[in-house]
């Protein structure tokens, strides 16, 4: 199973709808629409083991807000 393409999220909002992400392409931070605003992840050197396979984890780092009408 490829799996270098997915991320486990840990923190933030935990009524996110999913822990497991794809990453496009895969980086350092990942920025995730949510409510009106995006929740931030940054890479760790961490892995997980998953129900998808190991995976790297992304721990959550912030939130902002989406910008309003120009």
């Amino acid at each position: 199973m490829d799996t270098s393409l997915k991320a486990f999220l840990e923190g933030g909002p935990a009524d996110l709808p999913h822990r497991i992400v794809g990453i496009t392409p895969p980086g350092a931070e990942l920025r995730l629409p949510f409510r009106g605003g995006y929740e931030h992840f940054r890479a760790t050197s961490r892995h997980r083991d998953t129900p998808e396979g190991r995976l790297p984890v992304f721990r959550w780092s912030g939130r902002t807000s989406a910008p309003g009408p120009l």
